[in-house]
């Protein structure tokens, strides 16, 4: 399994929206990364200085997002989409995309359970329990949620 470090995260970061702005090709997973960075101008701040970037503290008692964990779900989430594993998670993606009238609000939603599994599991030591998560999807796609309550 890859794991990056923290620095590798920013670097890939940083440096995809550094050939996005220049007009350089992208691989695959830049391209993806560069239509989420589009997607959330807020954070193209964070992304324009790597030795900021990599010095960044992000506390969530000050309020402020990290972009990079931020971008990086979306991605995870991507890819999940892409081979429906969990299986089930397109499906359910799908019918929170069309409830919310947004696949963009609908990821922001699969990011809360996504954030809750792993969560769970760093608290419990147990491994990421993959139906929970789904459960915790799927019941937003049916239940609804508020859009922007993410």
């Amino acid at each position: 399994m890859f794991q990056p470090s923290q620095h590798d995260v920013r670097s890939f970061f940083c440096e995809t929206w550094r050939k996005q702005r220049e007009g350089l090709p992208l691989s695959p997973m830049e391209a993806t990364a560069a239509d989420w960075i589009t997607q959330h101008p807020e954070h193209v701040d964070d992304l324009a200085d790597l030795p900021a970037a990599l010095a960044a503290v992000y506390d969530v008692q000050a309020g402020r997002t990290n972009p990079f964990l931020h971008l990086s779900m979306h991605l995870s989430i991507t890819e999940q989409l892409a081979i429906d594993q969990p299986s089930g998670i397109k499906q359910a993606h799908a019918l929170l995309s069309r409830r919310l009238g947004s696949a963009h609000e609908a990821q922001h939603q699969v990011m809360e359970c996504l954030g809750e599994m792993i969560w769970a599991s760093q608290r419990s030591g147990l491994p990421p329990d993959g139906e929970r998560y789904l459960e915790c999807v799927r019941r937003r796609a049916t239940r609804g949620v508020t859009p922007g309550a993410s």
